[in-house]
């Protein structure tokens, strides 16, 4: 009986991979794409004064460093031990500046985030901006599907001590996957 069990186990473990890549092949996207939400002072509301603080200072990063590309703006939102947790882009005020600076164009700055912004949260001293993220599907080279992105940071004393992201390296030309 144990053998019996043991070859059914053993059997079932080298099927259920291969079970899963033809059902996944075969089966249509079924994720429904997330809603953008179009009032933005309304996300950036809370009932605590600090939470309020942390959404506006997050917020304003967004919109003046990375869509802006005001990367000489940094100082005024980085700790200079600033904590990266992309694997793409270095740690440190200075090994952000840095990066960045290698391809943002300084642009004038918007009232709002223009990416598809779905939510602002924040809670203790965390704040999370999500995003409609439109992707390439790997399975076809012109199809493309509607995913999520989140940007996830971390405030220390009024300013931005840490960030995370689901950013994958890249390893081809070292951009990242964002």
């Amino acid at each position: 009986m144990r053998q019996i069990l043991s070859r059914f186990v053993i059997g079932a473990a080298l099927a259920f991979p291969a079970a899963l890549a033809l059902a996944d092949a075969a089966a249509p996207d079924q994720s429904q794409p997330a809603p953008q939400q179009t009032d933005q002072e309304q996300m950036l509301r809370a009932d605590n004064p600090t939470l309020a603080a942390n959404k506006r200072l997050v917020y304003d990063f967004y919109r003046e460093v990375l869509e802006g590309g005001h990367v000489e703006l940094a100082d005024q939102y980085l700790t200079e031990s600033y904590i990266q947790h992309n694997p793409n882009v270095p740690t440190g005020r200075a090994g952000f500046v840095s990066y960045f600076s290698r391809f943002a164009h300084p642009a004038p700055i918007a009232p709002r985030i223009k990416a598809p912004l779905i939510a602002i949260v924040a809670e203790s001293n965390f704040v999370v901006l999500t995003f409609v993220h439109p992707a390439g599907d790997p399975k076809s080279a012109t199809g493309r599907y509607t995913t999520t992105w989140f940007d996830m940071f971390r405030i220390e004393n009024g300013r931005i001590a840490e960030h995370w992201d689901p950013a994958l390296k890249d390893v081809a030309n070292g951009t990242g996957t964002f």
